[in-house]
């Protein structure tokens, strides 16, 4: 049975450091080929607006009932408490839900 092998910092030394992810030099990698495109032919926004206009619409407009409900929901709970808690501390609410008699 061998014994378990020593913890390393995952960062070779000695001869074998070739740098950061090999960005210092070294000898040169075989079979990596590595493709580009000309910054010229390059435009990551073509179209993005017009695309966004017609498509995005469609997407927010498919998702409404998703979270329009739950807000009308929320937001007549909401109205419904503050209503409820304005009415509790005016006159008429102290006058008609007192506890003590008189």
């Amino acid at each position: 049975m061998r014994p378990t092998a020593p913890a390393h910092s995952g960062m070779p030394t000695g001869t074998k450091y070739m740098g950061w992810w090999g960005a210092m030099g070294g000898p040169k990698q075989k079979g990596i080929v590595q493709y580009s495109i000309s910054p010229f032919q390059q435009n990551p926004m073509a179209g993005a607006l017009k695309g966004y206009l017609f498509f995005g619409y469609k997407r927010i407009m498919a998702q409404v009932p998703y979270f329009a409900v739950p807000f009308g929901i929320g937001y007549a709970i909401y109205s419904w408490g503050v209503k409820k808690n304005e009415w509790y501390n005016s006159k008429e609410g102290h006058r008609l839900t007192a506890e003590h008699d008189e």
